[in-house]
């Protein structure tokens, strides 16, 4: 690392590039304190050390300091709100990818004060610094949520910055600009200036994801859809997916884009959004008809790609709108060229999956691709009827090391029809097999310790799979919940009747829901429950009776999470990944702690480990309550309030 330096420095005195002799003086004195810390590192069981950070040097160097730690060393640098010198380190927390929301709000006030800013104004220019990595976009995701969270009335009120931030540096910055305008009911000055040239309409499209209700946006875009130019085009088609009226409307404007190489793959991605019930069976036929020729035309090495299995899947989906004589001869010459495809993702900090159950034909090959668009490692596991909570009991039992053929959480029984790898976060794999003869309903789950109670779906296998599509029943709920979805809750949803929602509640009720909704399986309350989360009796006195700081911690677990409650994940040098929390660690090993039910904590050798991530999110996942009415989650409040002894 110290050679490294040295050559850098030598590089720019060399190409006469101007660097002062104290500029390199500090770099090497930093970068040797670094060195020393993260030799360190690891080595004793004491917590992480205060870096030692230089704040009274020039923002170059205090930034080049800060950009050396992780995240959690990055958290460790003293800060305060009565001194300036602390303001780069607010900012390298509000910008940096995989940090907790809590923290990227107490950087976002703490500059506000700094600086006599405003949440806006500053994450405005937190997205400035972002490039268009992943991990970038993931951050800028969650900085455009803290901007749309603000109250109606505060994003109306920064009308001015959102506009300025239209002419950002970046096309995140812009878009953001622009989804501020229309949020904050400028919808027709953010449209005169989104329509001065083509860049800037790329950016009013870029800005169409992050307004919270798109749908009187829709005839801007469907004006857009027709642009002569391509990348508008492209544009306009993924954005109109986040628009949900007239969606009947939509496949049919997009319909025909599918036969044009330039705008299959976006057509493909929005067509296959859409609600099978809004495609039209006329179109949908001759729709049918191209991605077949689509198929039969494309090379053999290139069926594999994602773009293609994408459009397979549509392909698939369009089979029930058709007569059933067209779709049993396009299903023939389909699997003369490739295997039938299903594609299923996982769902970024809720546990589950996209779809909850999907159809094959006995005996017919089929595939299953896994994308994993979390965080935490994920697999999927068929099994046979009735058998998803045993093989989910026997997965945690063989844990990380002695699954069958290798597979982690995956017991060797025969019970199990067909299992993925655990697939680590942000990869894909593919299950191809034959179906089963026998018609049924086979579970499939994520048998990682404890996702099984949220992380299933059911294959259906039935005789006659065009048959079916026509006329799908959906299947029973393979662990017997009977719970329908009933909204996405925010936090906003709800903060205008907590205290009156509070009033009247029963404690029976309250206790029931709270062990439905599977909380007691990691919290204690009043003695009782799991010991992974933290302890939930006196929550509210933690919290200083604080009821929407409680509220928003069931609705949104991982905007704050306490150090010794956040997950780490384990990749050793032989590719298996094991994530938990950290009951011990030395010099030499880690113990993990993976689910609420493990017996022992996992020893890893520190030898063995290629990678180790500590991260953002929390072991609950997000919308656990999704299934539950507003008056039930007020219950379930009422409860945990009171059996810490808190008034009403």
């Amino acid at each position: 690392m110290l050679s490294s330096i040295l050559l850098l420095l030598a590089h720019k005195h060399d190409s006469h590039t101007m660097i002062r002799p104290s500029l390199c003086l500090a770099i090497l004195a930093i970068s040797l304190s670094s060195i020393a810390n993260d030799h360190n590192h690891g080595q004793q069981k004491e917590p992480v050390a205060r870096p030692r950070v230089f704040l009274d040097k020039s923002r170059r160097v205090v930034e080049y300091q800060l950009k050396r730690l992780n995240n959690e060393r990055l958290l460790l640098v003293e800060r305060k709100t009565n001194d300036k010198k602390y303001v780069p380190v607010y900012e390298a927390i509000l910008a940096r990818p995989a940090m907790s929301p809590q923290y990227r709000e107490e950087a976002a006030d703490a500059l506000t004060k700094l600086k006599s800013s405003s949440v806006t104004a500053e994450v405005l220019a937190a997205l400035g610094k972002l490039k268009e990595t992943r991990q970038d976009l993931r951050t800028a995701k969650q900085l455009n949520r803290m901007l749309f969270d603000q109250a109606d009335f505060e994003i109306r009120k920064q009308a001015d910055a959102f506009e300025a931030a239209t002419e950002g540096k970046n096309q995140l910055t812009r878009s953001a600009g622009y989804a501020g305008l229309i949020a904050g009911g400028k919808t027709d000055k953010a449209w005169q200036l989104g329509s001065a040239d083509e860049a800037a309409t790329l950016d009013w499209l870029a800005g169409v994801a992050y307004v919270p209700d798109a749908n009187s946006l829709r005839p801007n875009i469907v004006e857009l859809v027709g642009s002569a130019s391509a990348d508008v085009r492209k544009s306009a088609t993924h954005a109109i997916s986040f628009v949900s009226t007239q969606q009947g409307e939509t496949f049919k404007l997009l319909a025909p884009l599918v036969s044009h190489d330039a705008f299959r793959n976006a057509a493909v991605a929005t067509l296959n959004s859409i609600p099978t019930k809004a495609y039209d069976p006329d179109v949908s036929g001759k729709l049918l008809e191209t991605l077949v020729a689509f198929a039969e035309n494309t090379p053999a090495a290139k069926r594999t790609s994602n773009s293609f299995l994408d459009a397979m899947q549509l392909a698939d989906r369009l089979f029930a709108k058709v007569p059933d004589d067209a779709a049993k001869s396009y299903r023939d010459r389909l699997s003369e060229v490739t295997v039938r495809v299903v594609r299923i993702h996982t769902v970024e900090e809720e546990m589950r999956y996209d779809i909850p159950f999907f159809a094959v034909e006995a005996g017919r090959p089929v595939q299953v691709v896994l994308t994993n668009e979390d965080l935490m490692p994920h697999n999927l596991v068929i099994t046979k009827p009735g058998a998803l909570k045993e093989v989910a009991q026997l997965g945690l039992e063989v844990g990380p090391n002695n699954g069958v053929d290798g597979k982690q959480y995956v017991p060797n029984t025969d019970k199990v029809l067909f299992a993925t790898n655990m697939v680590p976060a942000e990869q894909q794999e593919a299950l191809t097999f034959t179906a089963p003869d026998k018609p049924g309903e086979y579970p499939f789950v994520c048998t990682f310790p404890r996702h099984w109670m949220r992380m299933y779906g059911v294959m259906v296998v039935t005789e006659d799979l065009v048959a079916w599509q026509k006329n799908p029943v959906k299947p029973k709920d393979p662990i017997g919940s009977n719970r329908a979805f009933v909204k996405s809750w925010r936090v906003k949803d709800l903060a205008g009747e907590l205290d009156a929602g509070l009033r009247g509640r029963t404690a029976s009720i309250g206790e029931r829901l709270f062990k439905e909704a599977t909380c007691l399986q990691c919290h204690k309350i009043k003695g009782q429950g799991g010991a992974v989360g933290p302890e939930l009796t006196d929550v509210f006195k933690r919290w200083k009776g604080d009821k929407l700081a409680v509220l928003r911690e069931i609705l949104e677990p991982s905007h704050r999470i306490d150090s010794k409650y956040a997950v780490r994940i384990v990749v050793t040098d032989e590719g298996q990944s094991v994530s938990g929390l950290v009951t011990a660690e030395d010099k030499d090993t880690i113990s993990l702690l993976p689910n609420p039910e493990a017996k022992e904590p996992v020893v890893i050798e520190k030898d063995a480990i290629d990678e180790m991530v500590k991260t953002s999110t929390s072991m609950m996942p997000k919308a656990l309550l999704d299934r539950f009415t507003k008056d039930e989650i007020f219950e379930i409040l009422a409860y945990i309030q009171a059996a810490g002894g808190q008034a009403r």
